[in-house]
């Protein structure tokens, strides 16, 4: 399908300025991230967008090594299939300490609640997006926090035929709000192994999370420079691609919902 980008940038002005109103800063943000994305995704069949996991704002190559594995399993599959696809990221902060105080107050709304600004924002974005390419569909990847926020995301959009969902290992805090459909793929388990953050297995959680400083202080001092959330060592916390059960699983549900498409 082609589109009409002229039609297009008319109709995301319109929607940042219902927004975001006079913040030129945030309308300028929104307005060339959508534009981009419409661009870039044009002639493509999938859009992957992958919700990284904690505060969401880290960069696909400084991820976890098993969460990456993740991200380009999903790719790897969808175009063994036979389908083209662009991947991008969603972030919901910025990276560091200090751009993560903006937005503490909707990271707790989000943890009490449910409740987030992004949430709106993004399921605004995806209804826009697969509203003018028709054709396109959209999964969301997430892991851990990011799942918990794809799976919020989805249940705002409602039931829509062009966008679906893969969260792995959801934090067991947001598991009661948690709704599962046939567009979504939930994994609690790596197959090897309890996943003690979905378990409800608190007393391992809070040793994981309380020994992380002092790990953190230890690799800074061998001289290594490691993101203080890859200390948390969580049992169970981990969905490496090349686990059989967490790679059976994702590819039969893609599989299951696209197919191998046919060259004919």
């Amino acid at each position: 399908m082609t589109v009409d980008f002229s039609a297009l940038s008319a109709e995301v002005n319109r929607l940042a300025k219902q927004l975001f109103g006079k913040d030129t800063k945030k309308y300028a943000n929104f307005t060339n991230r959508l534009l981009d994305i419409c661009h870039r995704v044009q002639g493509k069949e999938f859009l992957l967008i992958h919700n990284p996991g904690g505060w969401g704002g880290t960069p696909i190559e400084h991820c976890m090594r098993w969460e990456r594995s993740i991200v380009e399993g999903v790719s790897d599959t969808i175009k063994r299939l036979g389908h083209s696809a662009l991947l991008i990221q969603y972030f919901r902060s910025g990276t560091g300490w200090w751009s993560h105080i903006p937005d503490i107050k909707d990271q707790a709304r989000f943890f009490l609640k449910g409740k987030s600004h992004k949430v709106d924002l993004m399921a605004t974005e995806l209804k826009f997006i697969v509203e003018y390419i028709k054709d396109l569909k959209v999964i969301l990847i997430g892991v851990s926090q990011g799942a918990a926020f794809g799976d919020a995301v989805m249940l705002k959009l409602g039931d829509s035929h062009q966008i679906y969902s893969i969260e792995l290992g959801m934090p067991f805090f947001y598991k009661s709000r948690r709704v599962v459909t046939d567009k979504m793929l939930a994994i609690d388990s790596n197959g090897l192994m309890p996943d003690a953050l979905m378990e409800w297995d608190i007393l391992t959680a809070l040793k994981a999370f309380s020994a992380s400083p002092f790990r953190w202080v230890k690799y800074r001092l061998q001289g290594k420079r490691i993101k203080i959330g890859h200390c948390i060592n969580l049992p169970g916390h981990d969905y490496n691609w090349e686990y059989p059960e967490v790679r059976q699983q994702i590819g039969d549900f893609l599989e299951i919902n696209f197919g191998t498409k046919s060259n004919l």
